[in-house]
């Protein structure tokens, strides 16, 4: 990845960004200069120092999706430091550690040395919590978070299936399910069937060498993190009256008619920024009950390497790209 020092003015007002100019794969990243945020009316401008990459990051980077044609930065979870605040902020002053999500999607922009967002889309990092780990754990979990508990309403007992159990956000949905007191299957490959022992799923089940709609019954809630036909599928594993929550938000055609027909629910879900929600994470993690497998970190100037590890499909657990 090369960088870019054109129009590069005082240091003070600028900073590092991982940009590009056309959509494409990943060698079409590149570190360039960049005017530094200013944080307006309830903002906080965040000196960034790790920050979670998301499948959602490469969809961006190939097709643009919700935001269209570049130029833009990626990335929407940020751990660092508050650098400064906007007129009316008073949950944070500079200095302050937080984490949190950037308004998703067009709050984008944490693969930079600095990210500006609303101030309520952070919390306070605990002590206990590491800046890699609170760099990792936003977008995914609060996906897992808004599915599972805003969405599901999971509590003790409840039967819950979560699919690619060993992602980003799956292998964080098993934990909170688990801290929720769900029982827990999780469908992976069998050599990430360890992994997802150790994370707390009571069964895991390996797709590649059983049907999971067939092995997988009386099941409370799903939580689809794959979508097309998954979708469908899911549906025959739900109990009567049981529930699937798709994080891919485009339900595969039919489904609403095959839901209708077993008698079950489907609820299609985006994630948002949500200061309760980040509230919940940052309690969960400073109690041990959540943590993000790091699967490996990367400066900003080897960008492109992880988005390219990450398009693998691979990964168990989360990729961090590191600013400082």
């Amino acid at each position: 990845m090369t960088t870019d020092t054109t129009n590069t003015t005082n240091p003070a007002n600028t900073m590092r960004a991982v940009s590009q100019d056309v959509l494409g794969g990943p060698e079409v990243l590149r570190v360039v200069e960049r005017p530094r945020p200013v944080p307006g009316p309830s903002q906080v401008l965040v000196r960034v120092r790790a920050a979670g990459l998301n499948p959602t990051d490469w969809k961006h980077r190939a097709s643009g999706l919700f935001l269209g044609e570049p130029p833009f930065v990626l990335g929407w979870d940020a751990a660092g430091t508050v650098e400064a605040v906007g007129l009316g902020v008073t949950l944070f002053a500079p200095g302050d550690e937080v984490f949190g999500m950037l308004p998703y999607p067009h709050g984008v922009g944490s693969h930079a040395e600095y990210a500006v967002g609303p101030a309520r889309a952070f919390v306070r990092r605990p002590d206990s919590v590491d800046v890699v780990q609170a760099g990792a754990l936003p977008l995914a979990a609060l996906t897992a978070w808004q599915a599972l508990v805003d969405t599901a309403r999971v509590e003790a007992g409840d039967r819950v299936l979560v699919h690619a159990a060993a992602g980003g956000v799956g292998h964080l949905a098993v934990q909170i399910a688990k801290a929720r007191g769900a029982y827990v299957i999780g469908t992976a490959s069998a050599g990430k069937h360890d992994f997802l022992r150790r994370i707390g799923v009571d069964e895991p089940v390996d797709y590649r060498a059983v049907d999971f709609a067939e092995a997988v019954r009386d099941v409370d809630v799903v939580l689809d993190t794959i979508g097309g036909e998954y979708q469908t599928r899911s549906l025959r594993t739900l109990r009567r009256g049981g529930l699937l929550v798709s994080i891919l938000p485009v339900p595969v055609e039919g489904l609403a008619e095959e839901a209708d027909r077993l008698g079950v629910r489907t609820a299609m879900l985006l994630v948002e920024a949500d200061h309760a929600g980040m509230t919940a994470v940052a309690d969960l993690a400073e109690r041990g009950l959540l943590r993000a497998e790091i699967a490996g970190t990367f400066p900003l100037a080897e960008a492109a390497k992880a988005h390219e590890v990450g398009d693998g499909g691979r990964v168990a657990g989360k990729l961090v790209l590191l600013a400082d």
